[in-house]
């Protein structure tokens, strides 16, 4: 075996064992999810859909066929089952009142088709191109710290096939010290403003109330937030404001500390739970769902085990009726399966995309743009051709 590979550290606890999808599995309606599996693509889709035995995965082409229950018993403890789909009807019917309800509420927002998000549609991938300005990110710390080779980059990531920018002034790394926004400021706003005024589709990545407000005003169209929108009190009120699609991304802690003691039950299920009610505290201030995209935040508050975990259940979040975002790109899980420095993660940042892609996820958030795009042609004609 390779030196090189390392043993992620467990999770914990375990993650719970499947058992029978049958009347003594009382979960609680409330803490309910259900996971779309065995995903067919191409032909395969499109006969099983008409057979009725297959619904389409967020309105896409693909369609899945079984679903994995997930969630909490009455005693908290987290249970699992899996079923096809007439399966999973014939318990929820037999259970009835607010399981009924809850499994058909998730079915529907498994199925509905994504409504375009910051004037993108959802119905194929996108690239979210990174354009750090920062001084100590963790792969690319320095590089663009000049608004020109920001803007630059920037122009070249869009060249590569990007479709989307994303703009950030401060790092967010385990480890990494606050940032003023007005230091942030400085580093974004000229950037942010030619790449926008240049036509291109441009995220502000930040935490902060006022950068955000900033950022919107010098063109940017999407906020995206690695605490949700609660880091600053004023960020929600100014994403409401504002008309700006939006990423809500799940982290635990801060990220001077994040990685001192992460715990979850179980990451999968507590990271849909926070999101969940995430996108109702933006229902509440008036922003539509539509308008938002939620992130699970790999390495934001989390052990590799936890990682892995997130990621074999990416297709939980479609549960939400959002469209998903992920970033994996360059990011030390890959260092925990295979030692490497973060430019040569490239080949793991991949195999990360194309196992999002093959659960549903829209939006890839990457440094190395235009091998992505060859990946997901690549994924999309061999799924297409089924």
């Amino acid at each position: 075996m390779d030196a090189a590979l390392r043993k992620p550290r467990p999770a914990e606890p375990e993650a719970p064992h499947h058992r029978g999808l049958d009347l003594t599995l009382d979960i609680a309606p409330a803490h309910l999810w259900l996971r779309p599996l065995a995903l067919l693509s191409g032909e395969a889709a499109r006969a099983a859909r008409a057979e009725d035995r297959a619904l389409p995965l967020a309105g896409g082409a693909s369609a899945f066929v079984m679903v994995e229950v997930l969630g909490r018993l009455a005693s908290g403890e987290v249970a699992a089952a899996l079923g096809s789909l007439a399966e999973l009807r014939g318990w929820a019917e037999k259970r009835g009142g607010a399981t009924a309800a809850r499994v058909a509420s998730q079915l529907e927002r498994l199925a509905a088709p994504r409504a375009p998000w910051a004037g993108l549609a959802l119905d194929r991938p996108l690239i979210m191109g990174i354009v750090n300005t920062t001084p100590d990110s963790f792969s690319d710390g320095g590089e663009f710290l000049a608004p020109e080779r920001a803007i630059a980059h920037g122009r070249a990531l869009a060249a590569a096939g990007a479709d989307i920018l994303d703009v950030g002034g401060e790092s967010t790394r385990p480890g990494a010290a606050p940032v003023a926004p007005q230091e942030e400021l400085r580093r974004i706003e000229p950037v942010i403003r030619a790449l926008a005024s240049a036509g291109f589709v441009v995220s502000v990545d930040t935490r902060h109330a006022r950068t955000m407000a900033a950022a919107l005003t010098a063109g940017a169209r999407i906020i995206n937030d690695v605490s949700a929108l609660t880091h600053d009190p004023e960020s929600l009120a100014v994403a409401a404001r504002s008309e700006a699609a939006i990423v809500l991304m799940h982290m635990q802690g801060e990220p001077a500390t994040m990685q001192a003691n992460p715990t979850y039950s179980l990451a999968s299920l507590d990271i849909v739970e926070y999101l969940e009610a995430r996108v109702a505290a933006c229902a509440a201030a008036g922003i539509a769902r539509s308008r938002l995209i939620v992130d699970p935040g790999i390495g934001f508050g989390k052990h590799a085990a936890h990682n892995l975990e997130i990621m074999a259940r990416l297709g939980l979040l479609h549960a939400l009726g959002c469209g998903v975002l992920l970033g994996i790109s360059r990011k030390s899980l890959i260092a925990e399966l295979h030692k490497a420095e973060p430019k040569e993660r490239i080949p793991g940042s991949l195999a990360g995309a194309l196992q999002a892609l093959a659960q549903g996820v829209q939006v890839l958030r990457v440094h190395d743009v235009a091998e992505t795009r060859q990946a997901i042609a690549t994924w999309r004609a061999v799924a297409d051709g089924a």
